[in-house]
């Protein structure tokens, strides 16, 4: 059967899905293929269920830290299979909202099957050839699994299957500290688990090491055995387990596992795609695409995850606006990642936008850091959660380059500070503003005011207000 559609997509993750609905709803005739669950990686193995996991581990670590309200509680009974099951409901709550139904209830035809390009204009899929004006490849990206020897001769989990598991483990060993990594072994430390993290370099390298170490300390606090510096080296079948043994700066161990995980990080998803036949260049790193997201050949595009770069479910619905205004419009539309946010959701909360004060120095700017703790913020002193620091980039002028926040609710609390390095702001539009009282998101403003402190409270301001009090 062919199909002549106005626009073909590839892969029904958030991107494909965005790029799919909105091109259908604005009149584009649409095909969706989807060769596995739809949702892609976000709804299935990624940011729905580890965030349902996480929330129920700060549940229950919630009830070991009442004492510090005056509250005594005993160690809370965790049913490990039953959070797993509740995991699971959160993904089919929100599951209908992805689904193919819905999807056709928009115009868009699904065509559940692999993809491949058989020709510059010509997808294959199951019995049905698709020549579609233009086509988008959001196939996404998979984990990545390092050699390791011995690897092929255990099981092992990795994101895609680690809420599968409804085995509460008695040793996780977690092999990358990544935000993933580092995410998933909080998570199951809360959950009663013990708990190794192996991480060749920092764990969370990609942040500013001034605030991972906020983490760092409450990752070992909840007792973690938090190994950085160190690789995983072989891996063998035990008794009872595994056995995984480890060499690092402290020298080589030996350590006795019921379950590993690999979060080593995510490879694009470009294999079996013909891209050859579709003149699309690429990589192991991914498909290389312009500013407007074409790839080598102009009529295909490409968004989310299969670029490689930043993995994140946000920047994929950014790549579809993009794609849309380009391929059903015509207009020059642009990715645009000068303010993209990541956050990495252990407690504290770590999230990032911008410039970080490692990349301002290294790129020879102009600069000035305010910092503002959390141990300064009556709300979070009211709350016994003083662990923290916002930590503002700021160049010439005032202009606000970046920011960073460790602290409870960080993700939320990063937002205007997204939209402050998009909009090039100045540090006094914060400095200036109302903040509710009492709020996490007064340090904002506290951080932002002390840009003007130096000069505010100096001398020359001190000799104007004595010289203004002569004249009454």
């Amino acid at each position: 059967m062919i199909l002549e559609p106005d626009i073909c997509v590839i892969g029904a993750g958030t991107g494909g899905l965005v790029v799919a609905a909105g091109a259908a709803q604005m009149g584009a005739r649409t095909v969706l293929i989807e060769k596995g669950e739809m949702g892609g990686d976000c709804l299935n193995y990624g940011c729905v269920p580890s965030k349902a996991m996480i929330a129920a581990a700060a549940a229950a670590q919630s009830v070991r830290e009442t004492d510090r309200f005056g509250i005594e509680t005993a160690e809370p009974e965790i049913d490990f299979a039953d959070v797993l099951d509740r995991v699971a409901d959160v993904i089919r709550a929100i599951a209908p909202h992805d689904s193919a139904e819905r999807f056709e209830g928009l115009g868009v035809r699904v065509i559940r099957e692999h993809a491949r390009f058989t020709a510059r204009n010509e997808v294959r899929a199951g019995e049905f050839t698709i020549r579609a004006r233009r086509f988008v490849i959001a196939t996404g990206a998979s984990p990545s699994v390092p050699e390791i020897t011995g690897l092929e001769t255990v099981p092992f989990l990795t994101n895609e299957t680690v809420f599968a598991n409804r085995e509460r483990p008695s040793h996780l060993v977690v092999l990358g500290g990544g935000p993933v990594g580092v995410e998933l072994v909080q998570a199951h430390r809360r959950l009663g688990v013990a708990v190794t993290l192996v991480e060749k370099g920092a764990i969370l390298g990609k942040d500013d090491p001034e605030l991972v170490e906020f983490v760092r300390a409450r990752l070992r606090q909840e007792g973690v055995d938090l190994r950085e510096g160190a690789g995983v080296v072989s891996v063998a079948k035990a008794a009872e387990g595994l056995i995984v043994n480890v060499r690092g700066d402290g020298g080589p161990a030996r350590l006795a596992a019921s379950h590993l995980l690999i979060a080593a990080g995510r490879r694009p998803n470009v294999d079996g795609l013909g891209l050859e036949a579709a003149g699309v260049e690429h990589s192991s790193a991914g498909i290389r695409v312009d500013a407007r997201l074409r790839t080598t050949n102009p009529k295909i595009f490409a968004v989310g995850d299969v670029l490689g770069g930043l993995q994140f479910t946000h920047v994929a619905a950014h790549h579809a606006g993009v794609v849309l205004r380009n391929a059903l419009f015509r207009l020059p539309a642009k990715a645009d990642t000068r303010a993209v946010p990541w956050v990495t959701y252990t407690q504290p909360e770590l999230a990032h936008v911008g410039v970080s004060e490692a990349k301002a120095r290294a790129d020879g700017i102009d600069f000035r850091i305010l910092r503002h703790f959390l141990d300064d913020n009556d709300r979070a002193v009211a709350e016994r959660s003083t662990d923290g620091l916002i930590k503002v980039v700021v160049g010439k002028r005032g202009r606000i380059l970046g920011a960073s926040i460790v602290a409870p609710h960080a993700g939320e609390l990063i937002l205007p500070w997204v939209m402050a390095v998009r909009q090039r702001m100045k540090i006094s539009a914060f400095a200036s503003v109302i903040a509710p009282y009492p709020t996490f998101s007064e340090i904002s403003k506290s951080a932002a005011g002390t840009y003007f402190t130096p000069k505010l409270f100096g001398p020359t301001t001190r000799k104007l207000v004595r010289f203004l009090a002569r004249f009454g």
